[in-house]
């Protein structure tokens, strides 16, 4: 029996593609198993910024050395971007960009099978004539174009397994076309997964005992009004189907940009997670991506909105939401030309409101993109990078003890995980309470149960402890 291992960078939408892959190879009857021992090493990459090229990289040499006997084929936003390169490197033999994605299960059973075996596994739809790779690097084959053609891989069906709160990507591509961003390249424009087929996704992970879905995509705002999609349906009107259609305990929105929370979808934040609901179906936790708290940053980036826009969603998602709410933001430091001024308004901006925490990270030069001349022509010193990180370190670790301290002493919504063996020796479990808060929980408890918790502090890593009050 062959055996296979999947490797995971980058976001939640990119781990979607990644467990999709993993639950069609172990249909077609592969074992999973640890990168060392596998025939089959997938590696799912991530190409947002530089580091995580070189993150893949360094996994695709490490795997090779202590694994030379496998078959390496590297996928992703990496694979998309720069298959050449990636074929290039010594122990892979094949390359599938996210134009192929949907294919990917095939063309991975034609390595370690043959594409006749491939073509006769029940599990996997065959289409012969698209397993042929669209070009060659030296002898390794590569499957990636511009088309986008096959892009969209529907997931197997979810359930609660090795991850209590699976995500269902339901949206692909960005339209928005950021100066810094290279999703546009790597991943084509918007396109939706059929109401459908979501809503038959949620009913089969209900029925096999899940309790929190988490529904992502790489512009999870835009879900049902890309051109092709035809139905002019909207995100907001979407859940209202999931929570009229099915039972689904808890379901929690990914990213979502500014400018996508509307009043209708703020409407079904209320109607879901509102301060005066005893146990919400929606988490009352939204991630917001700022990117920066200054005028002229966010023009430069092309950002479809300016600090007092993003004040004013602030406001009115906690109006919705109520005191509960956890927002979080994504926060790009050293853009191309960013003064020391610019840098300060940044701060005072997200000093002004109640963040629960930051996602920080240096601006990264992408090839091919308007912010790789812009910074060749105006770029902030390293140092002065590493300055300015370690500021916001500083502050978003101070907002996030505020906002945390805010609920001791209070009681939440949680719904427990897999714990370390390490909390577990103490006697804890790990949870996370539905407005995003990690919690050690008081006691032994199996993954995947909803439980109403106490807060009684803080450890000393800043996670909130809990005393259990009602499990179901």
């Amino acid at each position: 029996m062959a055996s296979y291992h999947v490797e995971h960078f980058g976001c939640r939408a990119a781990r979607a593609d990644g467990e999709a892959v993993s639950e069609a190879l172990r249909k077609a009857g592969l074992r999973e198993m640890p990168p060392v021992d596998a025939d089959l090493v997938v590696v799912n990459t991530c190409s947002v910024t530089a580091e995580a090229d070189r993150a893949a990289r360094a996994f695709i040499r490490r795997a090779y050395r202590r694994n030379p006997a496998a078959r390496i084929v590297v996928t992703g936003c990496y694979a998309q971007r720069a298959p050449e390169e990636l074929a290039a490197m010594d122990g892979v033999a094949a390359v599938v960009g996210n134009s192929h994605k949907g294919l990917a299960p095939e063309i991975l059973m034609s390595l370690v099978a043959g594409p006749v075996a491939a073509q006769s596994s029940p599990q996997l739809v065959s289409v012969a004539t698209l397993l042929s790779p669209n070009s060659v690097s030296g002898h390794t084959p590569i499957w990636a174009d511009d088309r986008f053609a096959h892009s969209f891989l529907e997931e197997a069906q979810l359930t609660p397994g090795s991850q209590t709160r699976p995500n269902l990507k339901i949206q692909e591509g960005c339209g928005n076309r950021c100066t810094f961003c290279v999703i546009p390249q790597t991943r084509g424009n918007s396109r939706s997964l059929d109401s459908a087929v979501v809503l038959k996704q949620v009913e089969g992970f209900v029925s096999a005992g899940g309790n929190e879905l988490v529904l992502s995509g790489i512009n999870l705002g835009r879900w049902g009004r890309g051109p092709a999609d035809g139905s002019h349906s909207s995100l907001a009107g979407l859940v209202r189907k999931i929570f009229s259609e099915t039972a689904l305990a808890r379901l929690r929105l990914s990213s979502i940009e500014p400018m996508d929370w509307n009043a209708e979808l703020i409407a079904v934040l209320a109607d879901f997670g509102g301060p005066t609901t005893i146990t919400p179906r929606l988490a009352r936790h939204v991630h917001l991506p700022l990117q920066s708290g200054s005028d002229g940053v966010l023009r430069r980036m092309h950002r479809r909105y300016r600090p007092w826009h993003y004040a004013e969603k602030v406001a009115a998602l906690l109006r919705a939401a109520g005191p509960g709410l956890t927002l979080g933001a994504d926060v790009m430091v050293g853009f191309p030309g960013e003064t020391d001024a610019e840098f300060e308004e940044t701060v005072d901006f997200i000093r002004s409101l109640p963040f629960g925490y930051l996602h920080l990270f240096p601006f990264s030069p992408r090839p091919g993109t308007p912010a790789w001349a812009m910074h060749a022509a105006h770029p902030v010193p390293t140092p002065v990078v590493e300055e300015r990180m370690a500021t916001l370190r500083a502050l978003s670790s101070e907002k996030s003890k505020t906002h945390r301290r805010c609920f001791v002493g209070r009681e939440l919504e949680a719904v427990t995980l897999h714990s370390s063996a390490e909390l577990v020796a103490r006697g804890r479990t790990a949870a996370l309470t539905e407005n995003f808060l990690p919690v050690e929980l008081d006691g032994k408890f199996v993954a995947n149960q909803l439980v109403r918790v106490q807060i009684t502090g803080l450890t000393t890593d800043g996670d909130l402890q809990a005393l259990a009050v009602i499990t179901q």
